[in-house]
């Protein structure tokens, strides 16, 4: 590995920890920044997953006191995480890319509209009336529903997944940035944890590039998410969007 090459993937890691943990999409810099350096597609969405993995560790440490204080029930959005993980993982092995890669951005975008406009349908569904709404059975089982598919694409391909569980603890009924955070952490950290072990055990990653690369993602992971206490909500609320439109953006000029 050359000074070039290993500052390039060390400083992809390092931006892409930061904003996972402030909103998702790290893998929107780290895998292309692997493509460009001469890994395939596939070996470079395997290595990608695989280094980041660890900067979830930072990050979820980081928002440790928000999590503490989550409602338990919320733990059961686990299952469909691991589950659907583990498939998405498989299928990129099985499955041709190219079609579930042209709905990404348009999945992204919606997610991201969902998000800016949280407040309104909240009001509209009248989640406003009770900050419990997310202990009913109803709202639940749809969030697992829910979870389930976006954990289904994490393993696939990843980029993204950050906003659309963010959009989806948000309608459910969670109100604080910082807690919706600590939990969409928790949860990328199983979806993408099931893939990286799926993927270490085929033998797709590039192991030179994941050690760089996962000790810069720690040292982001946990910066980003002071830096995010820091900011305070209305500004990360803001980076949120941003980001989300940035993505979705970029993909569909990509395509």
């Amino acid at each position: 590995m050359t000074l070039w090459h290993g500052a390039s993937v060390f400083a992809a890691a390092f931006v892409a920890g930061m904003i996972n943990s402030v909103a998702g999409g790290g893998t929107l810099l780290t895998f292309p920044t692997l493509v460009w350096l001469g890994l395939s597609p596939v070996t470079a969405n395997a290595t990608s997953t695989v280094a980041i993995w660890p900067g979830a560790l930072g990050s979820m440490w980081g928002y440790r006191e928000n999590i503490r204080h989550s409602e338990r029930r919320l733990l059961l959005l686990v299952i469909p995480s691991l589950t659907g993980g583990m498939l998405g993982a498989w299928l990129l092995r099985f499955t041709p890319p190219a079609i579930f890669a042209a709905l990404v951005p348009y999945l992204i975008l919606f997610a991201t509209i969902l998000f800016m406009v949280q407040e309104p349908i909240q009001r509209w569904l009248g989640l406003h009336q009770s900050g419990e709404t997310h202990k009913t059975a109803r709202w639940l089982t749809g969030a697992m529903f829910f979870q389930f598919f976006v954990a289904l694409y994490g393993g696939y391909f990843g980029a993204g997944i950050g906003i659309l569980m963010l959009a989806a603890l948000s309608i459910i009924g969670l109100h604080d940035i910082h807690q919706m955070n600590g939990l969409k952490n928790f949860f990328g950290m199983c979806i993408n944890g099931v893939a990286a072990l799926y993927f270490v055990f085929m033998r797709m990653v590039y192991w030179p590039d994941v050690a760089v690369m996962a000790v810069a993602a720690i040292i982001g992971g946990y910066g980003g998410a002071g830096l995010a206490r820091r900011l305070g909500r209305t500004f990360v609320r803001r980076a949120v969007v941003a980001i989300g439109f940035g993505m979705a953006i970029s993909l569909l000029v990509k395509h």
